[in-house]
């Protein structure tokens, strides 16, 4: 529906559109979970409402080897990846970038909620939507050839506007789930492509509760699903000793293990092209849902930071993104190790 509203506006802006359905997941495709055929139908339908062309075309062999691959990988090291960082920087803004440039257009448009100056990537108007934590991988290059329509506007103005321009899609409910693979059952999805690996859980003292069915299918500050009853505060997962198998819980939302004051990450981009200076202050989110949280850059190299924050953050987690802003300014980051 977002990029639905995004065309609508940029026809009345006087531009002239044309549609591009992409299709990035051949697997199952024909499952409840995520058929492209029916989201194609409803891409036509709008395309037909609003009197533009559309072209289907398939970047399945790219999101396989650029961004599905890299998700195993990560999820095999025990880690746990951010596909939509991934999605965005290597499908939506570099194979569909080049293949509309090759169609020969000036811009390309989506529906996320953020906003750009041609340099600067801006969060969204709509904060409980803002987008630009997974766009920070973006560069200039890029960024002044991206137009976001809908990142001025509040998500229920974007409903207002599909309906008013009986969009056929209005009443579609925003998708969720891994990018371009849909909501699903996780666990079950990535033991078809993950080996079982059963090892003891064990708690913050090392003694053995339970048993887990591998770390990679388990990540930091995850509460349902680990398979331990009994009395008490709630179990986390806190931690994962690769070297033994060990997944480490602990009782408690707000338990030392769980709350960190620094952390490391590598695979730095930034959006201006080179890194903020040493000990300069920012605020940063470690997980997209969260508040930013003033903190300072303790250490700058070539691709790796290390970030210290004014107060504990939650459950930080290895593989997940650490994104840096100067107010409304998204500067980049990079991924927690």
């Amino acid at each position: 529906m977002d990029s639905a509203v995004s065309a609508h506006l940029l026809k009345q802006q006087g531009y002239e559109v044309i549609g591009i359905f992409m299709k990035n997941w051949e697997d199952d495709d024909d499952s409840e979970y995520c058929s492209s055929n029916e989201d194609f139908v409803d891409a036509a339908a709008v395309a037909d409402v609003l009197g533009i062309e559309i072209e289907h075309v398939n970047f399945a062999s790219e999101y396989k080897e650029r961004v599905f691959a890299e998700f195993l990988r990560e999820y095999q090291a025990g880690r746990t990846p951010n596909p939509d960082v991934l999605c965005n920087a290597e499908i939506k803004f570099k194979a569909f970038l080049d293949h509309a440039m090759r169609l020969g257009a000036e811009k390309i448009a989506t529906g996320h909620y953020a906003r750009t100056d041609g340099k600067r990537l801006l969060r969204g108007t709509d904060a409980s939507k803002d987008q630009s934590y997974f766009l920070h991988r973006l560069t200039h290059a890029q960024l002044s050839r991206v137009l976001f329509p809908v990142g001025e506007l509040k998500k229920s103005e974007v409903r207002r506007i599909a309906l008013e321009a009986k969009l056929p899609n209005h009443a579609k409910k925003d998708s969720t789930g891994i990018c371009f693979i849909g909501e699903r059952p996780f666990r079950e999805f990535l033991n078809r492509y993950l080996p079982k690996a059963p090892g003891p859980i064990v708690d913050d003292k090392g003694r053995a509760i339970g048993e887990h069915i591998g770390l990679a299918f388990y990540t930091i500050g995850q509460r349902k699903g680990i398979g331990i009853g009994g009395a008490g505060e709630p179990w986390y997962v806190a931690g994962k000793d690769l070297a033994a198998n060990k997944l480490v819980v602990v009782q408690g939302h707000d338990h030392p293990l769980l709350m960190k004051r620094a952390l490391a990450a590598d695979e730095t981009t930034w959006i201006a092209g080179s890194a903020p200076g040493e000990r300069s202050q920012h605020t940063a989110k470690t997980r997209y849902r969260q508040l930013d949280a003033p903190c300072t850059l303790s250490r700058v190299l070539e691709s790796e930071i290390k970030v210290e924050f004014a107060t504990p953050q939650w459950a930080v987690t290895p593989g997940q993104s650490v994104v840096l802003y100067d107010g409304e300014a998204c500067l980049g980051g990079g991924v927690i190790t």
